[in-house]
């Protein structure tokens, strides 16, 4: 039995791995002595009645940040995308098959319940129930059969070997709930904040937890969780006090808010994209001479340059970064070409066709990508309309309804996941319809195999698919942008997400 993740990481270790991979100051910030106290508000990009309490079905970021603070998971990354301990204190296997889960000791829910292994079996199956919406189902299905073998003890069964799975549990969706729990009209995690106040679209409202299970955690007293949808108004609330903090910062304002004493600006390279979403399943944007012509369309130099100032590194019509280990760098470049654009959209027989695209502040940067792209394709003779609609409904009402939209997607800690998620035939959130038997049966290859060239090349083979087959345009990959009032320290860099993958609220302190 091999000992994946064990609580006796030491200290040492952890910090030296923030050292080396984002310099002294994340180290820096995690040694300061913390104060506890303080209120903060915080703002996200987006809100809707939609909002849940619900781990399961978290879809934005607001989600993410709202469910961290209230739930604990299993595995917590750190700034090297390397999965911790958690409510785990230890995880073994010998095959990557059969994985056996220690839980910690003295841990309770916030209704004063103690955490069992039954809460954790429950927890982690639900997700393979269509009742539950869970927005990981297509991850789930790998999980075969978890069993309570003792009070603090479970085993958890794959369908196939994945050695990813501590790194998967760490994301927000695996999050633990209570044994049964199906009523998510309030939260009863374990995590570091209890539920004070919650309106969809509105707010969220969390308060310290003071039988956390980490000793002197977490520092501040109080977070409100708002949504300024606007990039502007977000950054005008910062620089006012009004909120301490701002997830996605346009790159325009970075020089505004670093020109404030008081503020700053951390930039996380990262795997996030704004991508065109090009529906397989519809007559038009289904057509593959289309699909290709407008990923020659898209004018990656100057969407980096223009849209975000250098922040940015181009893409290639696939979602794995140059920052992922498993990225193929072997498959050559896409250009902007618009005759080659224009002698495939002749071919399709939609070179004189008028087509709405929608873009919306919510994908970030698409309201501009969608001008751009609407200037080339008026010159080669394809009419676009751009339809700009509010940030508030979009991911519930135009994303993936429309035949052309845009996503917006962060990175995933493991390639399994990102294409488990967004790119498998059966998944939830596949956001083009895309379905490639091909591609579904390399995803179950690359995770039924221990060796780990052979699944890299297989990772390699199935971003080549995506690239030239998919219906997805990934013209950059952008930069995360935090604002933050100086005063709130504790914060460091985690690439899959703003304001520390939005797990920042156990972590941050206010000095002051």
């Amino acid at each position: 039995m091999i000992d994946v993740i064990s609580a006796d990481i030491s200290r040492r270790t952890l910090l030296g791995g923030l050292a080396a991979g984002f310099g002294a100051g994340a180290a820096d910030a995690i040694v300061a002595r913390p104060r506890t106290g303080g209120r903060i508000r915080v703002a996200g990009v987006t809100a809707s009645t939609a909002d849940t309490l619900d781990p399961a079905k978290g879809n934005t970021s607001t989600d993410y940040m709202r469910h961290f603070m209230l739930y604990s998971g299993l595995t917590q990354y750190d700034a090297q995308l390397h999965a911790r301990p958690g409510l785990a204190e230890r995880i073994a296997t010998r095959d990557n098959v059969t994985w056996h889960i220690r839980l910690r000791r003295g841990v309770h829910f916030h209704n004063g319940k103690a955490l069992d292994a039954g809460d954790v079996v429950y927890s982690l199956m639900r997700h393979r129930d269509a009742a539950t919406g869970s927005k990981v189902k297509a991850v789930a299905e790998q999980f075969a059969a978890a069993r309570r073998t003792g009070p603090l003890d479970l085993e958890l069964r794959l369908t196939g070997a994945n050695p990813d799975l501590p790194v998967i549990l760490a994301d927000s969706h695996f999050l633990i709930v209570e044994n049964g729990r199906r009523d998510f009209s309030t939260a009863n995690g374990t995590g570091p904040f209890t539920l004070r106040a919650f309106a969809p679209g509105i707010r969220t409202v969390v308060r310290r937890n003071p039988d956390y299970w980490k000793p002197g955690r977490p520092y501040l007293d109080e977070i409100e969780l708002i949504a300024i949808p606007d990039e502007l108004s977000r950054v005008n609330a910062l620089l006012s006090g009004d909120v301490q903090a701002v997830l996605a910062v346009n790159p325009g304002s970075v020089k505004r808010v670093r020109a404030s004493p008081r503020h700053a600006v951390m930039e996380t390279k990262s795997g996030l994209f704004t991508d065109l979403v090009m529906r397989r399943d519809h007559p038009t944007t289904g057509n593959a001479d289309f699909a290709l012509a407008m990923k020659y369309l898209l004018d990656r130099e100057l969407i980096k340059r223009a849209l975000f100032r250098g922040f940015a590194t181009v893409a290639n019509d696939q979602p794995i970064s140059p920052y992922d280990p498993n990225h193929n760098p072997d498959i050559p470049q896409r250009k902007f070409d618009p005759d080659r654009a224009r002698f495939l959209l002749k071919r399709s027989g939609l070179l004189n066709a008028r087509l709405p695209v929608y873009v919306s502040p919510a994908a970030n940067g698409s309201v501009d990508m969608g001008s751009i792209l609407q200037e080339h394709a008026a010159r080669i003779g394809l009419n676009l309309a751009i339809n700009r609609v509010p940030s508030d409904g979009y991911w519930s009402t135009h994303w993936m309804r429309h035949p052309l939209t845009f996503g917006n997607l962060n990175q995933r800690p493991t390639t399994d996941l990102m294409f488990s998620l967004f790119f498998q035939s059966g998944a939830v959130q596949n956001e083009s319809g895309w379905k490639d038997a091909r591609f579904d049966r390399l995803l179950l290859e690359a995770r039924h195999t221990t060796d780990m060239a052979r699944r890299k090349a297989i990772y390699g083979d199935m971003q080549w698919l995506v690239h030239q087959h998919g219906g997805v345009g990934i013209p950059v990959f952008i930069s995360l942008l935090d604002g933050f009032d100086r005063r709130l320290r504790g914060m460091f860099s985690i690439p899959l997400g703003g304001l520390m993958a939005y797990n920042f609220g156990e972590y941050a302190w206010w000095d002051a």
